[in-house]
């Protein structure tokens, strides 16, 4: 019997799809078959519109071309034997609706990713965009309702779970009013020749469901995470996942119990689509076909149909080819920590998954069908109307303001900016006591792995969603250059990224130039770093029918230190240091006024051309990196949102330590012009490839000029650290660090304490 249109077009199939099925299978499916389809062709698990040009990342075409995509990405952690598993996913959509939950299963979904690699989990970060929060409007309180429950949610599981978030980012923009962007990134080790496959392997394997039971929630999940957001989505509350972080720390330490016996042969999170993501995929990489029964699925709610069963994404599951006759073994490992196991199928030579319902045959697919077959579309891409006008903005039409620590305190309290204190203390950072570098102390965290003697990694998160905005190709370039560049500033080695691409509609020209123009921006910034996108995940529709979201690449980044460097930290520490600019040669009339928090705060504009030196970029970090590596920095912390003031101010708040700056205006002359900058460009213009640096005089000093000079960069003195309670500035402005710190520090709690 046929299908009717109208549902399997509800279920985000479109007709051709539906033909290309009734072509695949020689007839016509049946719903559950119908369902599982639509879940595995959906653009959240199929990749439909950005498969094909995803391919410029040189790491995920050589994977997807050998058929060797994998849960998460693996990167070497020097000779240790060791490897580092990293991934970052989003749970936007989820989050919109139902924020505390949503959050909280972002981060339980992507922690399976990585243990499910055979790696023990050390480390979670977070990147969050949230719409303005200030003010009394529906729209703030609303904002700052989603804002405090997917903190609560991100924190209440990372804590329960015993993996501490170490670090992220968060930011606030109009253009996330009512799409908020929650992505989660976790960390894991794992010996190099110990990583788990998900490939599914030996005929008559049995096929071993662990952890929950399944229930109804979440069915159609990734549907909802491939349409845009409208009123009616908070009715689709059944469609996101409920979390139990004590079930998943239980799964945790069970799964990596059951993969050390060697009796695992495959094994899979059941993450979006459930268990027809699991059959399917994991029979398709391994080239078999996989049967199994639903009446032996372990279930929380009585009367549940084939379909529901195949399309629920309840949390904390994972699935299991377990080598025949050590079926005994490998169950009593998961039942010893309370969890069900139970065999549910086996795999066979048929390529076929199959689903059968107390032994009645619901649904018989092709595994490659629903895990590779997905049909891929290039969409019509077009360079939006807005590109050319807020590119060519006149930016040297604006009065400059009167009193320049008022601009500096306001900058300091605006939610981006801003101390996020409030958020971070929330989350158990030190859980497992391998934390070295906290929030708050450094540009990115840093983690002493235990098991691997010590062995320091750096973590951030990054993107600037304006920049992308005004140019999405050199913003993402920029995201990936001011991760690195964080990751320098702790003095590690920048190795490899996973990224989450939240972008607007791709069916509309305008959000597909900006991803490919975006993906192109960080496939060429990610080959000139050395750093390959090992893996990562794209997230359509940030949209509603008010506003789309700017396009926000987000760029998570791991780094690793060479033996015996000593992280630096970004605060002022002695009385009388000197206080260095660190930027390329010749780029002293850049101002950066560009997309630049400023330009929005004091005149309501997000407008400019954005610009980075690739090169330029590269030997300021090596600069930087060299210069720790010698034990030569007091302290380094890049200059990016508010610039470099705003920079030097933080670097003031974290070592409790003043600072007299006395800037040479001749230093930021334009170079070709000789015109002299503005002040208001030299302190909070946003250019990039910049560092704040402070050294001892003298010996130290010496050396860092040398390696700047030996880089080609320029070295800017800028002034010295005070042992005082000021921040005076080229007699320009005199602020009081309680000042500072009240703007900093007071203007989050300030804005949740309004409700």
């Amino acid at each position: 019997m046929a299908i009717d249109p109208k549902i399997y077009r509800e279920m985000g199939l479109n007709d051709s799809e539906y033909g290309l099925i009734v072509e695949t299978l020689g007839r016509e499916p049946n719903y559950t078959e119908i369902g599982m389809y639509s879940v595995m062709w959906s653009e959240h698990c199929g990749y439909k519109y950005s498969r094909p040009v995803l391919k410029a990342f040189a790491e995920y075409k050589k994977a997807q071309e050998s058929g060797a995509l994998e849960n998460a990405g693996v990167v070497p952690l020097g000779d240790t034997g060791w490897g580092v598993v990293f991934k970052m996913e989003s749970h936007n959509h989820p989050s919109a609706v139902e924020p505390y939950q949503g959050a909280a299963t972002g981060v339980g979904g992507i922690l399976r990713d990585i243990f499910t690699m055979g790696a023990r989990p050390v480390a979670n970060l977070d990147s969050l965009r949230f719409g303005t929060i200030t003010g009394d409007s529906d729209t703030a309180k609303r904002n700052r309702y989603l804002f405090e429950h997917v903190v609560k949610g991100v924190g209440d599981y990372g804590n329960c779970v015993g993996v501490p978030t170490v670090g992220g980012e968060i930011y606030f923009h109009p253009c996330y009013n009512g799409n908020p962007l929650v992505n989660a990134m976790s960390v894991g080790i794992v010996r190099r020749d110990r990583i788990a496959s998900a490939k599914a392997s030996g005929i008559g394997n049995p096929v071993l469901y662990v952890g929950s039971a399944t229930g109804r929630d979440g069915i159609h999940g990734a549907t909802f995470a491939s349409v845009t957001l409208t009123e009616e989505s908070e009715a689709k509350r059944a469609n996101v996942q409920v979390g139990d972080p004590f079930t998943e720390k239980l799964l945790i330490e069970a799964t990596l119990e059951a993969l050390a016996t060697g009796g695992i042969v495959g094994i899979q999170d059941m993450g979006a689509a459930g268990l027809t993501c699991g059959t399917s995929e994991m029979a398709a990489k391994g080239g078999v076909g996989m049967e199994i029964d639903v009446q032996l699925v372990p279930r929380r709610e009585t009367g549940m149909t084939a379909y529901e069963t195949m399309l629920s994404e309840s949390q904390e599951r994972m699935l299991a080819v377990v080598e025949c006759g050590r079926e005994a073994e490998v169950q009593a490992v998961f039942h010893k920590w309370g969890l069900n196991a139970a065999y549910i199928g086996t795999v066979t030579d048929s390529g076929r998954v199959v689903v059968k319902d107390d032994g009645v045959v619901k649904a018989d697919i092709p595994a490659k069908s629903l895990a590779d077959d997905c049909p891929t579309y290039f969409l019509q891409a077009a360079e939006p109307e807005y590109i050319a006008r807020v590119q060519t903005a006149d930016l040297t039409k604006f009065a400059e303001p009167d009193d320049y620590g008022a601009v500096l305190l306001a900058l300091l309290a605006s939610p981006t900016i801003a101390s996020k204190r409030w958020v971070w203390e929330q989350y158990d950072t030190q859980v497992q006591t391998q934390t070295e570098v906290l929030p708050g102390r450094g540009d990115a965290a840093v983690i002493a792995l235990r098991e691997a003697n010590n062995a320091r990694i750096a973590l951030t998160t990054d993107c600037n969603p304006r920049f992308c905005y005004l140019d999405p190709f050199v913003g993402a370039q920029i995201a990936v250059a001011e991760a690195a560049r964080n990751i320098s500033c702790v003095g590690a080695i920048p190795r490899a990224v996973t990224d989450c691409l939240n972008f607007p509609s791709p069916e509309k020209p305008s959000g597909f130039w900006q991803f490919t123009q975006a993906v192109n921006g960080m496939a060429a910034a990610c080959e000139a770093f050395g750093t390959p996108v090992v893996s990562g995940n794209v997230s359509f529709y940030n949209e509603t029918p008010d506003n789309a979201i700017y396009p926000t690449p987000t760029v998570g980044m791991v780094g690793v230190f060479a033996p015996d460097v000593i992280p630096c930290t970004l605060d002022f520490k002695t009385d009388g240091d000197l206080i260095y600019l660190l930027r390329p040669e010749g780029s002293g009339g850049i101002t950066g006024y560009a997309g630049s928090e400023y330009l929005s705060l004091q005149h309501g504009l997000d407008a400019g051309k954005p610009a980075l030196d690739i090169a330029g970029e590269i030997a300021v970090q090596q600069t930087v990196r060299d210069a720790v590596t010698a034990g030569l920095l007091a302290s380094a912390h890049d200059a990016s949102d508010g610039g470099a003031l705003v920079a030097i101010a933080e670097s003031c708040l974290a070592g409790n330590r003043g600072a007299e700056v006395r800037v040479a205006i001749a230093e930021f002359s334009d170079p070709v012009s000789g015109a002299d900058q503005p002040w208001s460009a030299i302190l909070f213009g946003e250019a990039t490839s910049r560092i704040i640096v402070s050294v001892t005089e003298g010996a130290a000093q010496n050396a860092l000029l040398d390696i700047a000079e030996a880089q080609g960069i320029e070295a800017v003195y800028i002034g010295q650290v005070k042992k005082n309670d000021r921040l005076d500035v080229a007699g320009i402005m005199d602020v009081p660090l309680t000042a500072l710190r009240d703007a900093y520090e007071g203007a989050i709690p300030r804005l949740m304490d309004k409700g």
